[in-house]
């Protein structure tokens, strides 16, 4: 068996992963590269390899960073099936779509103002070509062992998000594991990761490879925060990723207004992928932990923003409230046009709450950026910056380490991927001296023979 690695070494994106076994060619996850542009023009290079040379495609969750190159990938050649659990499935049938819809959006307004270097510009795939691409999936339920090939697969519950599994492919002699997106053991929303009993060989995630999850009462800072912007007249803005954190802030914010704890302003879910998302929770009850009662609630004490015209509409209006949109890092999507119209008002506060990538514009922020581009021009942001740490929906290094303690003796080998070099080599350096494991960090194109 033989295991390469095509992405998500040195960053958090793009996660790639090539095994073969003979004639056999499995691509474990078919992620988007994200952030800085030198990592996102590297989705329009050419595929390593040939696209119809692969047998199938085994995806860990549905999030875009591991699932958002399938669209590409098929149109270029792969003919073969993509295999993911349900409610994988489900996601990736509002993420797809949308994915394709945004980046012909965004090559739509590049070409109508001129700002993109290629004339014309072209989105990476299209809505119809990511719609296309959905029928090529077939769903595993948790546990039921699959063949492709020669090599048997099966997955398990990692946590993180509705469906995200950890993956197991083994052949006659080796069992090779993919974390995917740990979870973390007490998330408010999600089930924690499942226990692995053994891997000979282990491809690990490390995105908060150096640092741990501050100890807070979230809802505690989440309402001062949302109490201080009302008390000054403004409105709270939530760069939000779709899937997860849109739920779960919405989630304490509904218990934070019935329990009197915020004032009853207005809650407006402005994202029509976060809003078919929240719908999707109460099909999977069995994967999270909130009740019927709070997932009908995420529906009824909301406002939900389905069009562009409804949206561009709440920016324009100044009474105070809160508005949770898409994207999370401020790729894309509707937060764009909240930021350029309310980030000038230091009235207003924009609450960032997760994992912000280098070149994002959300990390820009945090390390300080007080103008940004968007759509082609510098705003200046002269709003509240905030920031909420704690609702990750990643394992710090040492959660990561207490899951790994269930394994019953070390595999052979550990590599870490999915996190910025620091991380990677902190958590590389973490599990060498608590658990004397032997631990990598791979680099692109790094193959290894798993003997």
């Amino acid at each position: 068996m033989k295991l390469q690695f095509l992405g998500a070494t040195g960053t958090v994106t793009g996660s790639r992963y090539l095994v073969t076994e003979g004639k056999t060619r499995i691509l474990v996850d078919c992620g988007l590269f994200q952030g800085v542009k030198a990592l996102r023009l590297r989705n329009w290079k050419s595929f390593p390899i040939e696209p119809a040379d692969i047998d199938a495609v085994v995806l860990t969750h549905a999030h875009l960073d591991h699932s958002g190159y399938l669209p590409r990938l098929i149109r270029d050649g792969f003919v073969g099936p993509v295999y993911c659990t349900p409610a994988t499935r489900a996601l990736a049938e509002i993420l797809l779509p949308d994915s394709g819809k945004l980046q012909e959006e965004d090559a739509e307004r590049a070409n109508r103002y001129g700002y993109s270097k290629h004339h014309p510009a072209d989105p990476l795939y299209t809505e119809l070509q990511a719609e296309r691409a959905l029928k090529a999936f077939e769903t595993r339920d948790f546990h039921d062992v699959f063949e492709i090939g020669n090599l048997r697969v099966h997955f398990t519950p990692a946590g993180h998000i509705l469906g995200a599994a950890c993956v197991h492919v083994e052949n006659l002699e080796r069992k090779l594991s993919f974390s995917g997106d740990l979870g973390r053991p007490n998330d408010p929303v999600m089930q924690p990761p499942m226990p692995v009993g053994r891997a000979d060989y282990l491809v690990l995630e490390s995105t908060y490879g150096d640092r741990r999850h501050p100890v807070v009462d979230v809802a505690e800072q989440l309402a001062t925060i949302v109490n201080t912007t009302v008390g000054r007249g403004g409105t709270v803005m939530l760069p939000a990723f779709a899937v997860g954190r849109a739920q779960a802030l919405l989630h304490l914010l509904i218990q934070l207004r019935a329990t009197g704890r915020i004032p009853a302003v207005p809650f407006y879910l402005d994202s029509p992928m976060a809003i078919d998302v929240t719908e999707v929770f109460c099909r999977f009850r069995a994967e999270h932990r909130l009740t019927e009662a709070e997932c009908h609630a995420l529906c009824e004490g909301v406002t939900y923003v389905h069009t562009g015209q409804d949206s561009q509409a709440l920016s324009a209006d100044s009474y105070p409230k809160v508005i949770i949109a898409g994207a999370g890092m401020l790729t894309g999507g509707r937060i764009l046009h909240h930021l350029k119209a309310l980030g000038g008002n230091h009235r207003n506060t924009l609450l960032i709450a997760g994992y912000q990538a280098e070149g994002t514009r959300g990390h820009a922020l945090l390390h300080g950026a007080r103008s940004l581009k968007i759509y082609g021009d510098y705003v200046p942001i002269n709003c509240q910056i905030e920031e909420i740490d704690s609702l990750s929906a990643h394992a710090d290094y040492a959660e990561i380490g207490d899951w790994l303690t269930h394994f019953e003796q070390a595999p052979r080998q550990v590599f870490l991927t999915h996190g910025e070099a620091l991380a990677a080599d902190s958590q590389r350096r973490y599990l060498e001296d608590h658990l004397g494991w032997n631990v990598l960090v791979p680099e692109m194109f790094d193959e290894f023979v798993l003997d």
